[in-house]
C-alpha cells in the first residue's frame, strides 16, 4: 500500500459554543486557515480533538465535516482509536465510508492490555478496513507502551498499516522502530518538540499541536528538515522552542486551545474534565510568548 504520509499533520482541536455544541463555523475557518498555511494533513477527533469528551454521533459528524470542508486538498487521518476494539472498528469503519484518507489507533487505555492483546486488537482494526492505518503509541496517556516488536509483527502481517505516530518520548526507541521497519513505513513524533531530532534521525514528520497556531512555520521547519537543511531547521526549531514547551504546561489540549481563543479562532470553552488554565501565571506566560511570536514573524525575523 503506497504511503504518503510525511511532513506535518495538524492535530486540530475542536470547536465548542457558549451553548457547549460543536462549533462547525469556527471548524470549516480552521481547515480553511491551515490548509492556506501550507500544512500537509488534518487530524480530526484526536487527543487534542477533545475525541473522549465527543458524543458518538459529533466524533462521526466532525470527521465528516473535516472532509466536507478539506474538498480533497489535504489528506483527513481520522482518530479512530478506542480502549474497546469492536467500537474502534466502527468509528474505523464509519470514517472509511466517509471518505477519509486514513485512521490513526491510538493505544487502547485504561485496560493496559498485554503485547498479545495489542497486537490483536490493531490487526482486528485493521482487517476491519481497506483505507491505511496509523498506530499511536503514547504509554503516558493509555498506560502501555507498543513494543517494537509488536509493531514490526503487525507491519508484516497488515499491508494497511503503514505509519506510526511515536509519542513515547524515547528516542531510541523511536530510532528503533526507524531502524527496523520498511521504507515505505511512516514514523512520525507525536511530540513537537521532538519533531526534528526525529527526522534527523530518518522519521518523516510530525502530527503536531504547535501547528493549530504556527501551521506555516512548523511546516517550513519540517519541510527544511526533510530537505536535509538541518541547520535551517534548527533555528526555527529553536524559536519554537518555548512555545512547545508552554504548551504542555498543562494538559494538552487545554494550553493551545487557550491559545487558539486569544488569537480569535474559537471560544475558550472545554468540556469537563477538562477546564481553563488552572494557574494565572501559565495563561501569562503563554500569552508573552505568542505576542513575542507573532512580532517575530511581522517583523520578518523567522
Amino acid at each position: 500500500m503506497k504511503n504518503n504520509f510525511r511532513g506535518v499533520f495538524t492535530a486540530l482541536i475542536t470547536p465548542f459554543t457558549e451553548y457547549n455544541t460543536v462549533d462547525y463555523a469556527s471548524l470549516e475557518k480552521l481547515v480553511e486557515s491551515q490548509i492556506l498555511a501550507g500544512i500537509d494533513g488534518l487530524v480530526p477527533c484526536g487527543t487534542t480533538g477533545e475525541s473522549p469528551t465527543l458524543s458518538h454521533e459529533e466524533h462521526d459528524r466532525v470527521i465528516a465535516q473535516t472532509i466536507k470542508f478539506t474538498k480533497g486538498r489535504v489528506p483527513v487521518i481520522a482518530g479512530t482509536g478506542s480502549n474497546a476494539t469492536s467500537e474502534a472498528i466502527r468509528l474505523s469503519q464509519h470514517a472509511q465510508d466517509a471518505g477519509v484518507d486514513a485512521v490513526l489507533l491510538v493505544n487502547p487505555y485504561y485496560n493496559k492490555p498485554t503485547q498479545k492483546g495489542l497486537f490483536l486488537h490493531f490487526k482486528a482494526i485493521a482487517d476491519s478496513v481497506s483505507i491505511p492505518c496509523i498506530l499511536y503509541n503514547i504509554k503516558g496517556r493509555t498506560g502501555v507502551n507498543l513494543e517494537t516488536e509488536t509493531l514490526l509483527r503487525l507491519e508484516a502481517e497488515c499491508p494497511n498499516i503503514v505509519a506510526v505516530k511515536e509519542a513515547s518520548g524515547s528516542l531510541d526507541q523511536m530510532t528503533s522502530v526507524i531502524s527496523h521497519t520498511g521504507e515505505e513505513f511512516s514514523v512520525l513524533s507525536g511530540d513537537d518538540n521532538l519533531s526534528l531530532d526525529l527526522i534527523k534521525r530518518g522519521g518523516d514528520g510530525v502530527i503536531s499541536v504547535a501547528s493549530n497556531l504556527f501551521p506555516a512555520e512548523m511546516a517550513k521547519m519540517v519541510h527544511l528538515a526533510l530537505e536535509g537543511k538541518i541547520e535551517e531547521a534548527e533555528k526555527i526549531n529553536a524559536w519554537f522552542s518555548d512555545f512547545f514547551k508552554v504548551c504542555f504546561v498543562e494538559t494538552n489540549p487545554i494550553p493551545i486551545k487557550t491559545a487558539m481563543a486569544k488569537e480569535g479562532y474559537v471560544k475558550e470553552i472545554f468540556r469537563l474534565p477538562l477546564c481553563s488554565l488552572e494557574k494565572e501565571e501559565h495563561r501569562n506566560s503563554l500569552y508573552s510568548i505568542i505576542d513575542r511570536m507573532k512580532e517575530d514573524i511581522r517583523e520578518g525575523r523567522i
